[in-house]
């Protein structure tokens, strides 16, 4: 059955955001829950797989090898966070699981520095579980393989540069493990790297990533809407100090976050990711604030990584030709694309506590409607205050 054998089986920014949680908010507690976009039906005893798996993560512990790679690779973090994960144990005490027939429940809570590594290996287990508890069979090796390496190739005559960003639902970890090292073998100069900390080791390729969306729903529990990504930036900046440069920026949509990445900290970092919304307005929107704030575009990088495919990506690709610099994060079409439906489903935080506060609601407001998240009221509230028109988000 589905398990983790390392530690740093997850995705590169859920390390970089501890180390930024562990320094400037030890106290904050956070909520997140399971969230079933596709509407999954989960076969009865599925909790209790989830469980057993969940248990055995508690085991997982950072090898001195693995220290030792994390360290050399990101010089910019400091040696205390390796020291603190060294000793980090996941504490399935932190998860309370429960099924109603066929409708599956997960929630997550406790101190946020501890609790933020639960998200992706969380959804990596319940897509492993939910083919491996109904005997779906997925495409053989060779066929995974042949598949990985022809995308790559077809990638490589586009001329850009391309990352793995599947770990969140992927098919398995065998599949996960197939594909990074068919896209490592027969895509060089185009694919640089993948979000899995674990396979970046495995195969001596680069972890990527920065932030999500988390990073910025928490800060506006603490400080409030309108400065939430203004602090979320300022703050990630203070820790980082221009490395890790890609600002997410659809977290209360496109439009809010230009308002607030003002020139400072649209000079400080490197570019933005774009995860929700047309993409190619979103190309638009990022040049004219570059060209506005008198930076040239092409000094600038937008990484796209919203649901990409190779149309969608020769699409976009073409269209930033001559105009900005850009890269691709490819999920689920890489690490899901086995013969089988790929899930469709997430887990995000729902409330946050900073410190001896209280606990509050966290949303966000993504450029795709359909990709909100939170309660009706809370958003009601957000679109209030940030004035966005609530009948086009």
């Amino acid at each position: 059955m589905a398990s983790f054998t390392s530690i740093l089986d997850n995705d590169f920014y859920k390390f970089t955001m501890q180390n930024a949680v562990v320094k400037l908010f030890p106290k904050a507690k956070a909520r997140y829950h399971f969230i079933n976009r596709g509407h999954h039906k989960f076969p009865e005893g599925f909790d209790i797989l989830l469980k057993e798996a969940v248990n055995k993560m508690a085991d997982l512990r950072l090898t001195k090898a693995e220290k030792a790679f994390f360290a050399r690779t990101c010089p910019y973090i400091d040696p205390t966070y390796f020291d603190f994960l060294q000793g980090y144990r996941y504490d399935p005490d932190e998860i309370k699981i429960t099924q109603d027939g066929p409708d599956l429940e997960v929630v997550i809570e406790g101190y946020w520095y501890r609790t933020i590594l639960w998200e992706v290996p969380l959804m990596s287990l319940i897509c492993e579980l939910f083919y491996e508890s109904q005997g779906l069979i997925r495409a053989s090796d060779e066929e995974v393989i042949a598949t990985a390496k022809d995308k790559i190739e077809k990638y490589k005559k586009l001329h850009i540069t391309i990352a793995d960003f599947g770990t969140r639902r992927r098919h398995s970890y065998e599949v996960h493990d197939l594909v990074v090292r068919t896209l490592k073998q027969y895509g060089e100069k185009t694919f640089i790297g993948t979000s899995n900390v674990h396979l970046a080791m495995k195969y001596e390729t680069k972890p990527i990533g920065t932030h999500a969306h988390e990073w910025f729903m928490f800060h506006a529990a603490k400080y409030g809407y309108k400065m939430a990504n203004l602090l979320g930036l300022e703050q990630w900046s203070d820790v980082y100090r221009g490395d890790l440069g890609i600002a997410l920026s659809d977290t209360y949509t496109t439009e809010v976050f230009f308002q607030q990445f003002d020139k400072k900290l649209t000079k400080l970092f490197d570019g933005v990711r774009h995860d929700s919304g047309d993409p190619l307005e979103f190309t638009d929107k990022v040049v004219a604030h570059y060209k506005k704030n008198g930076i040239d575009p092409l000094s600038k990088t937008i990484i796209f990584s919203d649901g990409l495919d190779y149309d969608k990506v020769e699409r976009i690709a073409n269209y930033c030709e001559g105009k900005i610099l850009h890269s691709f994060g490819v999920g689920t079409n890489f690490t899901n694309d086995v013969g089988l439906k790929p899930m469709n489903i997430v887990i995000k935080m729902t409330d946050a506590l900073p410190e001896d506060d209280q606990w509050t609601p966290v949303i966000k407001l993504s450029d795709e409607p359909m990709k909100h998240t939170g309660d009706e009221d809370s958003i009601y509230i957000a679109k209030k205050v940030l004035m966005i028109d609530n009948d086009n988000v």
